[in-house]
């Protein structure tokens, strides 16, 4: 068989039922003979955001895949490859490339070098015979370790080359490590004296599934629970011990414990630094549990480390805990603490949140979207920018993955994709993404995408006319230039795309527009709903 029809049938043995993708691409038309489906987008940018939210909503067992043209589509795809890689999510890419005795003829866009610095790994298929084995080594790299992209090149002139028959593959294993029992202990020592404990729990707890885990050792120690923006769901936010999710924008009660923790437990999470994530307070004690040792004393030093999968890291240290412990720790101070800490902050943004003003406050369309919507079963994402800081604070999930956070990078536009893939990966909830004015510019077409492969996701649209968070930075270009001013009528857009639209301007009708544009989902339709908002600044940054 040629390279095209092996690459699809590996994908199968794989697990692969759907693959995104942008012609002209061999390897898209043999997916589809052999019936796996394919998606194609308006651009590929956004394809590869579907691709990576169907990898976390499967948590990789039904991995995210797409499929671009050589040359300008491979070029296109360089931010969604690279948006994923700085989330640590695992998509197979592949290109494909200029024919061999091209390919390092400038100025031939040349996959393998040029995004080996946003894939874990970067290969070409120069002889078809090691089709097999370029694949396996990709399928272990998605699935083991570090999670982030793999990049198989695919040399158009290749793609007509046979595979040796029958086809010699057989799907990749996967495996988890524990860490050290001796470092176990040591660490268990040291929860059992903190005497204000925070925990913060990353996007590891999600990949492993320990769930269970971080709940129970924050029960068995009273520790509260914080998380990253990609490891925002991973605990209950409604739970008497939970901080919520801190990023730019960060709930008063989650400050106020990390500055005032004797020891931070870091579990699935990096650390890393970035403008978008909470800050560690300076000088606190960290014990940083993490899969990959190369995040060690990357953004913060740290005291002691765990290495290994979350879940087994959490069991071990739960079992190690009981060992020291005669009984569970009274949780109620805690809980009394983080219940007084958190009524003061939100009382300061209650005004916002219940505004009656029109133009309408983004925080009251958030607030009611909250109050209205299945929280437990609604997955919800938000966009860059303003969208994500009047929204991650305020919003409190009730259910693993119901919600996806990221911030390493933050690109316009990410936000409808990840709707469209989770979507797509679980059809029975409702899919939510929360974009501005300025991100629905980056990929708005792609609503059509929406509608074409009938995915009714529910776009909330936060319309003020402007890049209001710019609107500190750029007082004279906007005085002399009106630079930041945006504008279009974005729910006509959606109706000529075929969707649901609706303008909102009266907060009155905000619950009624979401239950009417919930009711069009429902029935298979695209919604989106545009309210028009304030130019709002504000935010709780501490």
């Amino acid at each position: 068989m040629k390279v095209g029809r092996a690459i699809a049938e590996i994908l199968k043995l794989e697990g692969i039922d759907v693959i995104f993708g942008y012609p002209r691409n061999a390897v898209l038309e043999q997916a589809a003979g052999i019936g796996i489906r394919t998606v194609i987008v308006r651009q590929e940018r956004t394809g590869l955001h579907m691709a990576d939210a169907f990898s976390r909503l499967s948590r990789g067992r039904r991995m995210g895949v797409f499929a671009m043209q050589h040359g300008p589509g491979t070029e296109n795809a360089y931010g969604g490859v690279a948006q994923a890689y700085s989330e640590s999510v695992p998509v197979l890419v592949l290109p494909q490339g200029y024919a061999r005795r091209l390919a390092h003829v400038p100025d031939n866009y040349n996959a393998c070098i040029s995004m080996r610095d946003i894939t874990k790994t970067a290969e070409p298929i120069l002889l078809a015979a090691e089709t097999p084995a370029i694949l396996r080594r990709a399928f272990t790299a998605l699935r083991n370790g570090r999670l982030r992209p793999a990049l198989v090149e695919m040399p158009w002139d290749v793609l007509d080359e046979e595979v040796p028959e029958p086809l010699n593959y057989t799907p990749v294993i996967t495996t988890r490590s524990a860490p050290d029992p001796e470092a176990v202990a040591r660490v268990a020592d040291r929860l059992i004296a903190a005497k204000r404990l925070v925990i913060h729990a990353g996007q590891g707890v999600h990949w492993a599934e320990a769930y269970d885990e971080l709940r129970t050792l924050a029960e068995l120690l009273a520790a509260p629970v914080s998380t990253s923006l990609e490891g925002k769901s991973a605990f209950d936010e409604t739970h008497p011990l939970a901080l919520g999710s801190g990023g730019a924008a960060i709930p008063g009660q989650l400050r106020h414990f990390l500055d005032r923790a004797d020891l931070i437990l870091g579990i699935g999470c990096s650390f890393s630094e970035t403008a978008f994530g909470v800050s560690m307070p300076a000088g606190a004690k960290i014990v940083h549990a993490t899969l990959d040792p190369a995040d060690l004393n990357k953004g913060v030093p740290c005291i002691d480390a765990l290495i290994g999968d979350a879940q087994l890291t959490l069991a071990m240290l739960i079992a190690a805990c009981r060992e020291r412990l005669t009984a569970p720790r009274d949780p109620a101070p805690v809980a009394a603490e983080i219940a007084e800490i958190e009524a003061q902050w939100l009382a300061n943004w209650l005004p916002l949140l219940e505004s009656d003003d029109a133009p309408l406050s983004p925080y009251r369309v958030l607030w009611d979207l909250q109050r209205t919507v299945d929280v437990a079963n609604t997955i919800i994402t938000h966009d860059a920018g303003s969208p994500r800081d009047q929204l991650t604070p305020y919003w409190k999930t009730r259910a693993p993955l119901s919600y996806i956070g990221w911030g390493k990078s933050t690109q316009l536009g990410y936000g409808l994709g990840l709707a469209m893939g989770a979507k797509l990966a679980c059809p029975d909830k409702l899919c939510i993404n929360v974009w501005g004015d300025a991100a629905i510019g980056f990929t708005g077409m792609d609503f059509e995408t929406a509608v074409r492969e009938r995915l009714p996701i529910l776009s909330i649209l936060l319309n003020n006319s402007a890049m209001a968070i710019e609107l500190p930075i750029m007082p004279v270009a906007t005085e002399r230039f009106r630079a930041t001013d945006i504008s279009g009528d974005y729910a006509a857009f959606a109706r000529a795309m075929g969707g649901y639209g609706e303008r909102i301007t009266t907060p009155d009708q905000i619950v009624p527009a979401i239950l009417r544009g919930i009711a069009a989902t429902e029935a298979g339709q695209p919604a989106l709903l545009e309210f028009i908002t304030a130019q709002e600044t504000r935010a709780s940054r501490l």
